[in-house]
């Protein structure tokens, strides 16, 4: 197992960096530094994000806010019921100067994408988006091209009640890494909006704060972040108690784990730490797994939700014992820096 963990200095650039992106977001999302938390770290872990809430309350201003914040290529693809798949990846349009075919890329070749109002489309064009979230690449005509890094997809959708929408297929929702909710905001927050939205649109004063090279970067340092044998046995056994409930008919899958690890490592490193605590993985849990599961029809008719039921698988598993970092350089499991 890699036992190297960021530098120091390595983390205090990421916290900087993090600390201007949030700062700049902020600045158009009022009283919600949990969800723009949440946005930054599924950002580091290289990850997609799934904001889901009734209208009105900020989710394509939050998903535009983040891609302003960094200087790199961005679109917005609007789905709609008449969205076809070939709108999304592209097409090969016939040449009849050259007599070749070529490609015309798609929506999805930006470093970030905003798909909003996701589940407006039909279920075959939300299927066009599979293959890029999951391998960073999309297949047209038998050619395989690949796409920019960092790439990642910010999608909105309305609840599954509202007129006009489908449910977003398991296979899609399994894709993301973490699902947020909004929520409206506070009576503060509120009026807050009604003095800086009215007389101007903050959205349109929004400068880069850093670019695609520098995300790389944090990224690259988000992956040294340790996680000792304890803490990924930990995350498992979340993973796996969901699959061993009668609460639950659909638990989540080995990719949900490797997510869920993934987004604790990059938590941990926004909290300036080279390591992985318990505390990061119970505060993403929900987020990163409760929309991949689904409830059975007996904790459905009893008024259980999946967030209630993994509250309660939480509580449930055992939280391995902690110890602060040891000194000494790493030399395999037995020397790491840091013990679980």
């Amino acid at each position: 197992m890699d036992t190297t963990s960021a530098a120091p200095a390595d983390l205090e650039t990421l916290g900087r960096v993090v600390g201007a992106v949030r700062h700049n977001v902020e600045r158009v999302i009022e009283g919600k530094p949990d969800v723009v938390n949440a946005a930054l770290v599924v950002l580091l872990a290289e990850g997609h994000l799934l904001i889901e809430d009734v209208p009105g309350v900020g989710k394509t201003m939050l998903s535009k806010a983040l891609a302003r914040s960094i200087d790199c290529s961005v679109r917005r693809i609007q789905f709609t019921p008449d969205l076809l798949p070939s709108d999304v990846t592209g097409v090969s349009i016939f040449n009849q100067n050259t007599r070749e075919f070529e490609f015309r890329p798609g929506g999805v070749f930006a470093n970030i994408v905003v798909g909003d109002e996701i589940n407006r489309a039909s279920p075959k064009t939300q299927s066009a988006l599979l293959e890029c979230m999951e391998e960073r690449q999309v297949t047209v005509d038998n050619h395989t091209y690949q796409l920019e890094v960092p790439f990642m997809v910010i999608a909105t959708q309305n609840p599954i009640e509202m007129e006009g929408t489908y449910a977003l297929p398991e296979a899609q929702r399994d894709r993301f890494m973490a699902r947020v909710s909004i929520g409206y905001p506070v009576e503060a927050a509120e009026i807050a909006m009604l003095d800086t939205h009215t007389h101007a649109r903050p959205l349109d004063d929004l400068e880069a704060v850093t670019d695609a090279g520098e995300i790389r970067k944090l990224c690259a340092i988000v992956g040294q972040v340790y996680v000792s044998p304890a803490i990924q046995r930990y995350a498992v056994g979340l993973t796996g108690a969901t699959r061993h409930t009668d609460d639950l008919v659909l638990g989540a899958s080995p990719r949900a784990t490797l997510h869920l690890v993934r987004a604790a490592k990059a938590h941990a490193a926004i909290q300036g730490r080279d390591y992985v605590l318990p505390d990061d993985i119970q505060q993403l849990a929900t987020s990163v797994l409760a929309h991949r599961l689904l409830p059975s029809v007996e904790a459905s008719m009893a008024g259980r939700t999946t967030a209630s039921v993994l509250d309660a698988i939480i509580a449930g598993v055992p939280v391995p014992s902690t110890q602060g970092p040891t000194s000494g350089p790493p030399t395999g499991d037995a020397g790491s820096r840091h013990r679980a």
